[in-house]
């Protein structure tokens, strides 16, 4: 989205309700023990939506780089799941979360 655009596609705006729910799923984790790895992980999804959606001039030129750094980001903590996470409810939700997120944001980088 370049900064001269106002308007967010249904698409763009789902992106953004999964990516922040992913995160704060992130932070409800680490609140009980601290965990810092939930917090950062909460933070850089937040930093790469920020990339791609904020309407500002010295962004545009990154948009499109974020989308695929949060494609990776994304598919990097289910990896991390996968290998380390907890089997639980809220797990297999984020999981679904994180799964339609990397789906959708391809579809939008296909769109660009």
């Amino acid at each position: 989205m370049t900064s001269s655009q106002t308007q967010l596609s249904p698409l763009s705006l789902a992106i953004i309700v999964l990516t922040l729910a992913t995160a704060l799923i992130h932070v409800a984790l680490a609140i009980p023990v601290g965990l810092l790895m939930f917090y950062a992980n909460a933070l850089g999804y937040v930093a790469l939506l920020a990339v791609i959606y904020l309407p500002l001039p010295a962004l545009d030129r990154f948009g499109q780089l974020a989308r695929y750094a949060l494609i990776a980001y994304t598919a990097v903590t289910v990896l991390g799941w996968v290998a380390f996470g907890a089997r639980d409810a809220i797990a297999y939700i984020d999981k679904g979360i994180e799964i339609v997120l990397i789906v959708m944001l391809f579809m939008e980088t296909r769109k660009r």
